[in-house]
């Protein structure tokens, strides 16, 4: 009977450790509990029981719609709209009022839209993968949704079947793969007063189970308690609230400048109000989030086809700027499945490893499922056809006295006995001491590699009895790396991505998965890990003790929990933009905590809670699909922040310089225009073409999601002071030909003047301010295309089709309202359609004015760009070499470690590379018939070999390092010499490919070095 209302098991509980030991020779602590096992419950109790505990599910804390909405409503921006619309309002301007309040809500739509479509489709997910579970209700075995569990509940636990609570064994011996809670590969057995627990999965036998604990009270939930910690404002939250804070601020220092001037010169209060409404609106970056925002979204759309599902949209940011990706081992570098090695050593003449694979398979029940995770490994293996004329005749199980298996079988008419099991059980049976030594030495070497071992011996019958046990051999197994983890990996660092494993496996185990991966041996154990601080709280100096030791760690294995979340931390405080990869209830903190947590496929419901990514197909190569999408969309939201300043810069500056500088009034051409009202005292645009120009440059650059854009190969990163100088450069060319053109028709009825002089006609007042909203609205989309290329000139990238589709049709738009506006008044403002009257011609000219300001405005841009390479202003040119978000030169007085980070990823990948080299020359070598090429191959092998060793400072950030990366470019200049003069045919081809791309590399490593060594 259970105890429901204290959530334990009722009577005395009798806690303590047995120890398990499985085929593979591993030791598991397994807690033991007396208890008194459950019947089930009726559907009655068990309804009122859910009612007192609650649903089995993690916690978690949602947002809800109506909430998300009413946020997009008093963020930096619309709050600018809303002062603006109540001034419009407070004088009674009502259409004005009318045009900025459907602005608001039609943006506040469009960003809760996008925002809460990422949260559903994260919740479709979950829902697809509802857990189920079979308990006793009314007497019956039924299956049920999980989360209706109850403490007390009595479970069915079947293979193949995950555990849906924390569930005491009732009785009987089942195996549970606990890889998504410890990181262990191999399967625990479990027996009666176990404790399995929930989101681990059951790969073996069948048992009955009183449910312990539910919900948030589970292993599984208290770990959920650490994934409510609150990270604070996104990275992107950030930059956009520092770019906002300065617009904003810039706007109202200008707006209120040019209130108090109005006032001063005896204009109205109403007519002065009205034209700080309307240069407020002109100069505010209303759509800025939005547009932002809807770009993320397109691009989570885009990374959802790829089997990626995004939860957090400005995680996509943080993935671009990814320089650090810490990955855990069990399930995504590997397959998380144990594998036959092809190193197999024999110690029977004749027998290969088919013939060992037959052996073991006898000491199984080949013909009856796999009972444990050995007899899978070999029964999955073995060439079941060639076990159709064995016969068995007897059988011993596993069990953990004896350590191994046995069975005993005829085949050909020969009786003889076969056992597998752990490598020193079996060396024990055996009388051979030489083989045994042998044997053993053999075993020490695959452990150093860790590799695992499975011995397999027989003995004949002879006469009545049997003979002595004789060793036929070893079959070695480990859990490989997938298939397209080892390139995924090199494709990672190619774009400038470390990549760290994380494992609680042992540390030969995963030494050797990183080795054949390429990532390198200094792999660390948790001796040398941080642990949390006395009062539970994270240390604030993590970067300080153990930064360096973790930015030069290749992985880290034998971690828990605690640990995974601490390298995470203390690669953060570094300063590094942190990746975290995971599946598990042991993985979810870290995934939380990281600047981009990625769930992979088949992941815990934790760990998709905790998680900013999901992915919904296997390994690493979709995540690093994701950051290349993630690096255009980073181009693209650049491209429109770059352009957005500068459309801002020259709206707020041309009407705060021609407030002080051209006065209409003052040009008034008198009798010219003696059917027209005076002049007005200051120049203003309707507001109602403002809008128009930023409803058609907002719905335009919504289509920047669908440019054509090229990825960077280092990771993002904002530079703010660079990224302002290029918009200020852009801004101040736009508004310094449109202050021209306003003087230029101000004047246009001066008989010295350009107009005049060029044999255009004068223009009536309506005319000018069409000229000027034409003017604005055609700049502002070639600033566009000038402003998406950045450093190079505006034809050095094709645009996508949507892109000029979009600007097409709102410069056509645009034109044709400028053109055919109806003659009159708007918002009290002369206005007049400048295809009207006599002349027609004048939108052409504006346009071929336009045209040649844009050209001027992008070599000044690109020559702005020169410039600041040229002196490295504002740290422009070694802001991605180092390779620290945080930090824009080696020198960072804030960030110690920047230095360190300059080359880490290319020394380690360089290394790679020539491992790579090396590897193929030596198969090169063996296929070579004996002469000359065999000769050559031989002495590239032993230069490669040199060039490694040379190469081995590369990492350590000193200059020493790089004159050492050019001994090995100039020795491996040398060393192609000789690939291209004296080997030939597909392999020299394929080893001339290496030499490249390791002299690409040492080049960029060099390029690197060499920047921060003037720092």
């Amino acid at each position: 009977m259970v105890d429901v209302s204290a959530n334990k098991l009722e009577g005395k509980i009798v806690e303590e450790k047995t120890k398990e030991v499985d085929p593979g020779g591993e030791d598991h602590d397994i807690e033991v509990k007396e208890f008194t096992p459950a019947t089930g419950f009726s559907t009655d109790e068990a309804a009122a029981l859910l009612k007192e505990w609650g649903r089995n599910e993690l916690e978690e804390k949602t947002t809800p719609s109506w909430l998300i909405y009413l946020r997009m409503l008093y963020q930096p921006m619309p709050i600018m709209i809303w002062i603006a619309t109540i001034i419009e309002g407070a004088i009674e301007n009502w259409a004005d009022f009318g045009i900025l309040l459907a602005i608001q809500f039609i943006n506040a739509t469009l960003g809760w839209y996008e925002t809460t479509k990422a949260g559903d489709a994260v919740a479709a997910l979950k829902a697809s993968l509802k857990p189920l579970a079979t308990a006793k209700r009314d007497g019956k075995w039924t299956t049920l949704d999980a989360g209706s569990l109850v403490p007390g509940d009595l479970v069915l636990l079947g293979s193949g079947s995950a555990v849906p609570a924390d569930c005491l064994i009732n009785h009987g011996t089942i195996d549970v793969d606990q890889s998504a809670l410890t990181g262990e590969s191999l399967p625990v057995t479990m027996h009666k007063g176990n404790s399995a627990k929930m989101g681990s999965m059951v790969v073996r036998g069948e048992v009955e189970a009183t449910v312990e604990f539910t919900g948030k009270n589970t292993f599984f939930g208290k770990t959920a308690s650490m994934l409510q910690q609150d990270t604070g404002m996104g990275h992107l939250q950030k930059m956009l609230l520092k770019i906002m804070m300065v617009l904003v601020g810039l706007s109202i220092v200008l707006c209120f400048t040019c209130f108090g001037y109005l006032l001063g010169t005896g204009i109205s209060f109403r007519e002065s109000i009205s034209f700080t409404v309307v240069l407020l609106v002109a100069s505010i970056p209303i759509a800025i989030e939005i547009v932002c925002t809807t770009t993320l979204a397109l691009g989570s759309r885009q990374m959802a086809t790829m089997g990626a599902i995004v939860t957090r949209l400005a995680a996509i940011e943080d993935l671009a700027g990814m320089n650090m990706l810490c990955s855990d081992k069990t399930g995504t570098l590997t397959l998380n499945k144990m594998v036959i090695q092809e190193d197999t050593p024999t110690f029977m003449a004749g027998v290969d490893q088919r013939a060992l694979l037959r052996y073991a398979a006898m000491a199984a029940k080949w013909k009856e499922p796999p009972r444990d995770a050995l007899d899978t490994l070999v029964l999955t293996t073995v060439d079941m056809a060639s076990m159709e004329g064995v016969e068995m005749i007897d059988y011993m199980p596993f069990d953990p006295t004896i350590k191994r298996t046995e069975g005993t079988v005829i085949e050909d008419g020969k009786t003889f006995r076969t056992t597998k099991g752990a490598p020193n059980i079996i060396f024990q049976l055996c009388d051979d001491q030489a083989m045994r030594k042998a044997a053993d030495t053999l075993v020490q070497s695959f452990g150093q590699r860790g590799i695992r071992a499975l011995a397999v011996a027989i003995s004949r019958k002879e006469g009545d009895d049997f003979g002595p046990w004789e060793l036929v051999g070893m079959l070695t197994f480990l859990d490989p790396p997938r298939p397209d983890t080892k390139e995924t990996v090199r494709r990672a660092m190619e774009f400038g991505v470390d990549v760290k494993m994380i494992t609680g496996d042992h540390v030969l185990i995963a030494k050797e998965t990183s080795r054949v991966l390429g990532l390198g041996l200094n792999v660390k154990d948790a001796k040398g890990l941080p642990s949390m601080g006395e009062d539970g709280k994270v240390p604030k100096d993590l970067h300080k003790t153990h930064g360096a030791m973790m930015m030069e760690a290749d992985g880290f294995a034998q971690v828990y929990p605690e640990h995974k979340y601490l390298i995470v931390e203390t690669l953060r405080q570094c300063g590094l933009a942190v990746g975290m990869t995971g599946d598990g209830v042991n993985d979810a903190p870290a995934l939380k905590r990281a600047d981009v947590g990625v769930a992979v496929q088949g992941a815990t419901d934790a760990a998709r809670a905790a998680a900013d990514i999901v992915l919904t197909e296997p390994g690493l190569s979709t995540i690093v699909e994701g950051m290349v999408i993630a690096r255009r969309i980073f181009q693209r939201m650049k491209t429109f922040i770059n352009y957005r300043i500068a459309a801002t810069l020259q709206l707020l500056f041309f009407f705060f310089i021609a407030l002080f500088s051209f006065k209409p009034i003052d040009y008034y051409p008198g009798e010219a225009v003696a059917n027209e009202e005076p002049w007005p005292e200051f120049f203003s645009l309707p507001v109602i073409m403002l809008m128009l120009i930023t409803i058609l440059n907002d719905g335009t650059l919504i289509s920047i999601g669908y440019d054509n854009v090229n990825p960077s190969h280092m990771p993002e990163k904002w530079n703010l002071r660079a990224l302002f100088m290029t918009s200020i450069i852009l801004g101040v060319v736009a508004m310094g030909s449109s202050l021209l053109l306003l003087w230029a028709c101000l004047d246009s009825y001066n008989p010295d003047g350009i107009f005049q002089k060029w044999g255009l006609p004068g223009l009536p007042y309506g005319k000018i301010i069409t000229s000027i909203y034409l003017k604005v609205s055609i700049s502002d989309f070639l600033t566009l295309f000038s402003a998406r290329t950045h450093e190079g000139l505006f034809w050095t990238s094709r645009p996508s089709v949507i892109l000029l589709i979009c600007a097409g049709l709102a410069l056509t738009i645009s034109t044709i309202l400028g053109s055919l506006w109806p003659k009159g008044q708007t918002d009290h403002v002369p206005t007049e359609g400048l295809a009207l009257g006599d002349y027609t011609l004048m939108p052409l000219w504006i346009w071929v004015y336009c045209i040649v300001w844009w050209w001027i405005q992008d070599v000044i841009k690109v020559c702005g760009y020169w410039v600041m390479h040229r002196f490295n202003i504002f740290n422009i040119n070694t802001d991605k070499l180092v390779n620290m978000r945080a930090a824009e030169a080696a020198n960072d007085k804030k960030h110690k470690l920047a230095r360190n980070s300059v080359g880490l990823v290319e020394g380690k990948l360089l290394n790679a590379k020539i491992q790579d080299a090396i590897e193929k020359v030596e198969h090169a070598e063996k296929a070579a018939a004996p002469g000359i090429q065999r000769k050559s191959l031989q002495r590239v092998s032993a230069g490669l070999r040199m060039s490694r060793v040379s190469g081995q400072p590369i990492g350590k950030g000193d200059a020493e390092a790089g004159r050492s990366v050019e001994d090995v470019h100039k020795q491996v200049e040398q060393l192609q010499q000789v690939v291209d003069a004296e080997i030939k045919g597909p392999a020299g081809e394929e080893i001339r490919q290496d030499m490249e791309s390791i002299k690409k590399t040492a080049a960029r490593l060099m390029i690197a070095r060499k920047s921060a060594s003037r720092q």
